[in-house]
């Protein structure tokens, strides 16, 4: 059954069983991310951190886009940049989705612009429309990416086209997001619905025990020197075959 979250003004937020879905829910501004969205994602995010019963995040928008990027008549009036700094790290969604318990899918398409690729990027899987334009346009703005932009992309698609991307603020699209490595599967945006159900159903079937422990190896031992993080993987490893061991003995 489909279980829904006391209402929100700028997000849907839905628990469907195992699965949890938020869609972005401003689609008279092409979902641009405000302070109400930061608090109302931060809220949910905080719930899926805390349901033990989940074991996937789909994360959408509604509308004609993804997300068109930070709100900046809401974040280019904060009072100060210390100010902004201390609100931002307050009600942090950013850090609830890197740090998820449960694995992740982006529905990318239309639009998917500073914060809203920031946000994406968070995600383990991003499953594009082929309708879909990727860009970081801060830098054109005079500003810069701020949610972790400058640091998720090159994990992405490496230093030099983070900086050419970043640099320029040029627009990609679908096919071009999929050589890059910054989506995992492009589909008709008829289809994007249903490929994403598909990748969910998909990662709910697996075991849970090993999906946790492989998005840690992955994720933590990037950071790590590569004998640190062969240890480290050899060591979750045997962390996930010793209870088997120990029930078929």
């Amino acid at each position: 059954m489909n279980e829904k979250s006391p209402p929100f003004s700028t997000i849907i937020f839905t628990v469907d069983g195992p699965i949890a879905r938020i869609t972005l829910n401003r689609p008279e501004t092409l979902n641009a991310y405000n302070v109400a969205m930061r608090d109302e994602l931060t809220e949910a995010l905080s719930a899926v951190h805390d349901d033990p019963d989940l074991r996937v995040l789909v994360l959408a928008g509604a509308g004609r886009a993804f997300c068109a990027g930070a709100d900046l008549t809401e974040f280019g009036t904060a009072p100060s940049p210390t100010a902004a700094r201390a609100l931002r790290f307050a009600r942090d969604p950013w850090a609830l989705l890197q740090t998820l318990p449960v694995p992740s899918i982006a529905a990318l398409h239309g639009f998917t612009f500073g914060s809203g690729l920031e946000m994406a990027l968070f995600c383990d899987l991003r499953v594009a429309a082929d309708d879909v334009e990727l860009a970081m346009p801060e830098v054109g703005w005079g500003l810069m990416p701020a949610a972790g932009g400058t640091q998720t992309l090159p994990r992405s698609c490496g230093l030099s086209r983070t900086l050419e991307l970043t640099l320029t603020g040029r627009r990609i699209r679908a096919d071009e997001a999929m050589r890059l490595g910054l989506v995992s599967q492009v589909v008709p945006v008829a289809e994007l619905e249903v490929a994403v159900d598909r990748a969910a159903d998909e990662l709910v079937g697996l075991d849970p025990s090993a999906v946790r422990l492989a998005r840690r190896a992955v994720r933590e031992g990037l950071d790590l020197p590569l004998s640190e993080a062969i240890h480290f993987e050899s060591r979750l490893a045997e962390s996930l075959r010793a209870p088997r061991a120990e029930l078929s003995a």
